[in-house]
């Protein structure tokens, strides 16, 4: 195996440090063409953006034409920036992380959509610069009058970006800005001034042979970050934004953003490193990342920065690292406070890095009295870049193992007594339709209901089914189903029983804690819960009810409908899902759920939640429908031959009750 290993970290080598030419095009961004250069004695090869195909390249429009198709060829060639460690000014040329964000950005031009990122990144590769740069390329080379609004966490952060643009446009040829003065290098008279100022603030400034402006305004000073005809908008270190003067993160992007049309040729990004959890870039970061945003989530890792490796004093110690690391795979204890343990190593191997990377993070690891301290300023991943304090309920790695069986597509619509109508703006997602195929399992499909509010800015209302007949043949139970959204609670348990009578008749098991709560917030006489579930006892009588003492029953207490989740069973119920998630004893297909177990904490009270910001409302059907089927039912036995499911629905015991489990 440690053959295998060292061969694959050759391969990622050679990937990294292949050849990249901005000025030829070999290895550059994007899809490319190989051709020669228009009129050229050379005959080297050129590769030129597949957008360049069909353009009648000649000696005298080839530059602009290039410059116009080819970002990384227009930055290496004419923009010049601040050198790292002081000397004199460099050209702009991409480096590795650089490259994935432009291409990134290049796919959503060339599609014709408008330009909406959000970049999660590790620090110290150049993500604002390249940002930046890449909206003066809009700018210089697309458009005219498209005019950009740049808002910088500091004041330190607005005159470093003022900085580069002057930088920037000192060395700029004059031709690539005007047309005339590519016409006639040499003509006489008056020329226009490359960038000057526009009014008093300090804050404004025009490229008059471009006719656009740019606006540099500061987190700290909301007044300046007001938008108005702007077309092209980068917000960096969004993440550590503070609210200021009344105003929030959410106020000073909503002011600034309003105005950009969403169109082709426009541009927002929100670019930041990470800054705990529940605020405003953690909460647009997750909206990008489940699809559910105008916007698309990046993130940089620090192995995707080439800064960030370690080489090996010799082929030796490369062979023994390789060997250690194989060995220790398994490995989920640490030897001390400042390094990780195997098994998270050789996640890391597993997410691509490099033994020259880990062996890095190895060393920089040791700087660090906790994982959390590492995890801010070097990322591995989207989830432990939000750093929070509590202690995370769930093992990432089993997590990540259930994301295998979300590769299948669910079908949407809705549930009625007429059963299925698929409706592509549906409220249900169906991954397996139920089987009719005449095999009577008792109880095969558990639907869960986690009840939320009515309104928008409420908590998600959850119907999960699941099915329980792989369990008759020595596999796994999975998710078929789920609805989730906000309704009354009367809508929601109705919605649910339609749910279990096309499942076969379901045993529905309803969380009751959210109604009984309402009972006493809202003061309301009698029990709302009771009254609403012992209502949908009289038209669907396979509901799920709470086991009573023999005391209970003997004098005639009511059976209490719904599961009821407090101080002593939500431990319980959490206990098992921990349980279930390690040794990968179901079947997930909805990702936004693993999401949801990534952003699980035990807080420092001992209780248990989601971080600020997040949901655990699909996790809570997950964590109660799961404890029920491995801890209250019975495993199913093997359908026998012939027998039909369906004949024995109105048959079913009613109504559930524990005690009789």
């Amino acid at each position: 195996m440690t053959d295998k290993i060292l061969e694959e970290n050759k391969r990622r080598l050679a990937r990294i440090h292949r050849r990249f030419d901005p000025l030829s095009g070999e290895g550059s961004t994007g899809e490319r063409f190989e051709t020669v250069m228009p009129g050229a004695e050379d005959k080297s090869p050129i590769w030129l953006p597949v957008s360049m195909k069909g353009i009648g390249l000649t000696p005298g429009n080839y530059e602009h034409m290039r410059s116009l198709h080819d970002f990384p060829y227009w930055a290496a060639k004419y923009v010049y920036i601040k050198r790292k460690g002081g000397g004199d000014d460099v050209p702009f040329v991409l480096n590795r992380p650089q490259r994935k964000f432009v291409e990134c950005l290049e796919k959503m031009r060339l599609d014709g959509k408008p330009i909406r990122l959000i970049l999660l990144k590790a620090r110290q590769w150049g993500g604002s610069t390249c940002s930046q740069l890449y909206m003066a390329w809009l700018q210089l080379m697309h458009s005219t009058s498209l005019n950009s609004l740049i808002i910088a966490h500091q004041g330190v952060g607005s005159d470093e970006i003022k900085d580069m643009f002057d930088r920037m446009i000192e060395s700029y040829p004059a031709e690539m800005l005007d047309a005339e003065e590519r016409k006639d290098p040499d003509r006489s008279g008056r020329k226009k001034k490359k960038m000057e100022r526009v009014g008093r603030s300090g804050a404004i400034y025009r490229v008059p042979s471009r006719n656009c402006k740019i606006k540099i305004g500061t987190a700290e000073r909301p007044d300046s970050c007001r938008g108005g005809d702007y077309n092209l908008v980068h917000c960096s270190e969004v993440g550590i934004w503070k609210k200021t003067d009344g105003k929030s993160p959410e106020d000073i992007l909503r002011s600034a953003c309003s105005g950009v049309l969403y169109a082709p040729m426009t541009m927002i990004v929100y670019e930041s490193t990470a800054n705990g959890t529940g605020n405003f870039f953690h909460r647009e970061y997750e909206a990008a990342k489940r699809g559910i945003s105008q916007f698309e989530a990046l993130f940089i890792s620090w192995f995707d920065i080439d800064l960030y490796s370690l080489p090996f004093g010799n082929e030796a110690q490369r062979d023994r690292f390789a060997a250690a690391l194989y060995e220790g795979r398994e490995c989920e204890a640490a030897e001390s406070d400042r390094c990780q343990p195997g098994a998270y190593l050789w996640w890391l191997w597993q997410q691509g890095a490099t033994l020259e990377a880990i062996n890095w993070y190895i060393a920089e690891r040791s700087k660090y009295s906790e994982h959390g301290l590492m995890a801010a300023e070097y990322p591995s991943d989207d989830i432990e870049a939000f750093v929070h304090s509590g202690a995370r309920v769930f093992d990432k790695y089993k997590v990540e193992a259930l994301r295998k069986g979300c590769g299948v597509p669910p079908r949407s619509g809705e549930i009625d007594d007429n059963g299925f109508s698929p409706l592509a703006s549906g409220g249900w997602k169906i991954w397996k339709m139920p089987d009719e195929s005449g095999q009577n399992i008792d109880s095969r499909y558990v639907t869960v209901v986690d009840v939320g509010g009515r309104s928008a800015k409420a908590d998600w209302s959850v119907i999960a089914v699941f099915d329980r007949m792989p369990m008759a043949f020595g596999e796994r139970p999975e998710i078929v189903a789920q609805w989730r959204g906000h309704t009354d609670f009367d809508l929601l348990t109705e919605k649910a029983a339609d749910a279990s009578r096309f499942y076969g008749n379901a045993l529905l098991v309803i969380e009751s804690n959210t109604l009984e709560t309402h009972d006493r917030d809202r003061h309301t006489d009698g029990d709302l819960s009771s009254f609403i579930l012992n209502r949908l006892r009289d038209s669907y009588p396979n509901l799920y009810a709470r086991s009573r003492s023999e005391e209970a029953v003997t004098r005639g207490a009511p059976v209490r409908y719904g599961f009821h989740t407090n101080i002593a069973t939500k431990p319980m119920i959490i206990a098992t899902l921990v349980k279930v998630i390690r040794e990968g004893m179901y079947i997930e297909r909805d990702p936004a759920c693993l999401d949801e177990y990534l952003s699980y904490e035990r807080r420092q009270n001992g209780s248990y939640g989601a971080i600020a910001g997040c949901h655990d409302d699909l996790l809570m059907t997950r964590a109660i429908g799961l404890h029920i089927i491995f801890h209250e039912l019975d495993v199913p036995s093997r359908p026998l031959p012939g027998s039909n499911m369906l004949a024995t629905r109105a048959s079913r015991r009613s109504p559930r009750s524990l005690a009789s489990w």
